[in-house]
């Protein structure tokens, strides 16, 4: 391990969980509305169930296969970054506990209450009464821990009102435990009749009623715990013969992900010593690993009460609707054949997907387009995309779709959807057994006369129509040939598992895209105080990447990254990376678009794509990257550069120690993401060169004529 690049590096995991209390952070900021407010509760808790779901419990995992090895970015082993990692979280869990208490206060005068039975009005808990006794009472399916009946499977974060018990007619009898575990089937939360959005948890139901449930027994201790498991299980680690079908191993990849081991235990209830150690010896896990939670341990509610809310509140407690407005890029008609003219860029979610899709509908019927060819890695639950593939491939169209299974956590949804798109006649392919494929890349080719030619998109974020309103990405439609060449390469490649193709113009991991990256990082290097790089993506931490920056700093050249999440590079360090400056936004939108720049003036270089400056993303994963070779495309991306760079609201600055600081809010006051907002409403739509001399010389037309009149 090189020692020197621990100067100016953090560890990855504390690094992530600093990104995350960015996102807490937007849960305190009293200019953001409420509701609001407590939707970023639930993504702070959501990003930290998954954390430990997979980053803990992948250094579980570590800390008992290679116990000895030690980060490369802090030098820790997997029992250091865990210990440090608990340490960061308990602090965290009390900040999260007092915000999301302090804005449940703020809503009551709204008449948004969240209820503990004893809070409720007379009428209200006959009410829940009833409603127990008769709607959630016959379904549930409550168990005894004793001598004959074994403690059971508690499933990955799901709930379970807990208690201690004892026969009524055995006061002397020895304690057992008593367990309820909360119906999938059952809504998380119980609204109570009225105008007002009142509700009740319905563990806490439950819990009021353990009585009615275990009739027979004295009720004492009643608690609810949640349970996280390791879910990081990869099938690249299973024994994978040629001959298995992918899609069952995928399957019995879930079940497994199912039973993996107790990670973290979230309790609402202090506990007795002996019933904290109950629960250790039961999970194989130690006090350290348990957390007191004050808030609900499900929260997904909070983003259904959006839909409850009158109109007169709406204002007040979210954001003003914004809907992705018609790219002032594309007119109306047929879209491909404005690509063929010229290139096109879309800036997700203030311009809409919807000129992209509408491109695929329209070959999915043009006579003259042959294939279509895309790599998908996630979907949304309902997709325009897979029905326009499938009505390609029953129009007769050579449709292949290289699709993802493990995209983690919508392996399911792609198994669905993989299924739909083979029953409509699409080549459905899965890509390589240790390599994931992460790229977002789609060919079209069609016959323009006797010539084979191409329409390429090539994006940075998924092709999925519900996070392309959440995500801010890039997507660029060209019909360049040679892009639509190397495009043509790469799928060809892939469908013969060829991983070391060479390209022309795109860079593509696992081969060239990190070494590109750092060859014209080079190039940079060598202009010394002239040279210029400006990056932005999600997270950073590969450490060649890393190590290349402090090279450019030292050789004078200014750097800028843009990183939202985990960054591993410590800006501003004497000696390593003064020329360096580490921003990140966290605000509306969650930032997902990738872009690398390299030089200024005409000898500028841009490139967008779907991979971050990760090892994974650079040495285990298929990626793509994409030229800008348009002016005028170029000098879009420019000004979002610009404009980003410049954010003083929801902007946060890297310092040499790995804190974070806003920057200091001067007018005029420059929010990025609702500045492309405003600029996407108010946007001028283009008329091609083409039009405008035709709409010139219709004017002059009309003139002569009305001269002879």
């Amino acid at each position: 391990m090189d020692k020197e690049i621990l100067n100016y590096t953090q560890n990855r995991e504390l690094s992530w969980l600093k990104f995350n209390k960015r996102v807490l952070e937007e849960a305190k900021d009293s200019t953001v509305p409420l509701l609001e407010r407590m939707k970023f509760v639930a993504i702070f808790s959501s990003n930290l169930d998954e954390f430990f779901m997979i980053r803990v419990g992948s250094l579980f995992d570590m800390a008992h296969t290679d116990a000895n090895r030690r980060d490369s970015r802090s030098g820790f082993t997997p029992k250091e970054q865990l210990d440090k990692i608990f340490e960061a979280v308990a602090p965290l869990y009390k900040e999260r506990d007092k915000a999301y208490a302090e804005i449940k206060k703020q809503l009551s005068p709204y008449g948004i209450c969240g209820l503990n039975f004893k809070e409720l009005e007379q009428n209200e808990k006959k009410y829940v009464k009833k409603y127990f006794k008769d709607q959630i009472l016959p379904v549930l399916s409550p168990q005894i821990v004793d001598a004959n009946h074994p403690f059971p499977h508690l499933l990955n974060k799901e709930v379970y009102v807990t208690a201690n018990l004892k026969f009524k007619e055995k006061p002397n009898s020895k304690s057992m435990m008593g367990l309820v575990p909360i119906p999938q089937f059952v809504s998380d939360v119980l609204y109570l009749p009225g105008h007002d959005i009142r509700y009740i948890r319905m563990e806490k139901v439950i819990l009021e009623h353990l009585d009615l449930v275990f009739s027979k027994y004295e009720v004492s201790d009643a608690n609810y715990i949640c349970v996280t498991r390791n879910a990081d299980i990869a099938p690249d680690d299973e024994a994978l013969d040629v001959s298995d079908d992918f899609r069952y191993l995928m399957k019995e990849t879930l079940h497994k992900r199912r039973r993996m081991a107790v990670v973290r235990l979230e309790i609402a209830e202090k506990m007795k010593p002996d019933t904290e150690d109950y629960f250790c010896e039961k999970f194989n896990i130690g006090p350290h690993q348990i957390f007191r939670t004050k808030i609900p341990m499900k929260l997904a509610f909070i983003f259904a009460i959006s839909d409850k809310l009158p109109e007169s509140m709406k204002r007040s407690l979210i954001y003003q609707p914004f809907t992705p407005q018609n790219s002032a890029h594309v007119l109306d008609g047929n879209v491909m054949r404005q690509v063929k003219k010229r290139d096109i860029l879309l800036y997700y979610p203030y311009e809409s997907m919807n000129p992209f899709l509408k491109m695929i509908k329209e070959a999915s019927v043009d006579p003259n387009v042959m294939t279509i060819k895309i790599t998908i890695y996630r979907l949304a639950k309902k997709a325009r995309l897979v029905e326009y593939l499938c009505a390609a491939a029953e129009n007769g169209k050579d449709v292949t779709v290289l699709i993802e299974l493990r995209a983690r956590f919508d392996e399911q949804n792609n198994i669905d959807w993989s299924e739909r798109m083979e029953e409509a006649g699409c080549r459905v392919i899965y890509g390589f057994e240790s390599y994931k494929v992460h790229s977002k890349i789609c060919l079209i080719t069609y016959r323009n006369r006797n010539e084979i030619q191409y329409i390429t998109q090539i994006g940075t974020g998924n092709y999925n129509e519900k996070t392309a309103a959440m995500y801010t990405d890039l997507s660029l439609m060209t019909a360049n040939p040679m892009i639509g060449k190397d495009a043509a390469e790469f799928f060809k490649n892939m469908s013969i598992g060829n991983l070391d193709g060479t390209y022309e113009h795109l860079i593509v991991a696992p081969t060239s895209l990190k070494q590109k990256v750092l060859y014209l990082m080079d190039e940079e290097i060598k202009k010394g105080s002239s040279g210029r790089v400006i990056m932005k993506m999600n997270s950073l931490t590969d450490v060649d990447y890393i190590s290349k920056v402090c090279e450019a700093s030292k050789a004078g050249v200014r750097v800028d990254l843009i990183v939202r999440g985990i960054c591993c590079i410590l800006p501003g360090v004497p000696g390593y990376t003064e020329n360096v400056r580490v921003m990140s936004i966290v605000g509306r939108y969650l930032e997902h678009a990738r872009i690398f720049s390299f030089g200024a003036g005409a000898e500028q270089k841009v490139y967008i794509g779907s991979a971050d400056m990760m090892t994974r993303n650079t040495e285990k994963r298929v990626e793509v990257a994409c030229p800008i070779l348009d002016d005028g495309i170029r000098r879009q991306i420019n000004h979002y550069l610009k404009v980003m760079l410049g954010d003083n609201v929801k902007s946060r600055v890297l310092l040499s120690d790995g804190s974070y600081v806003k920057k200091k809010a001067s007018e005029p006051l420059l929010d990025s993401q609702a500045a492309f907002m405003e600029e996407a409403i108010h946007a001028k739509r283009e008329t091609p060169k083409e039009e405008r001399r035709l709409s010139d010389w219709l004017k002059e037309f009309v003139g002569n004529i009305r001269k002879q009149k």
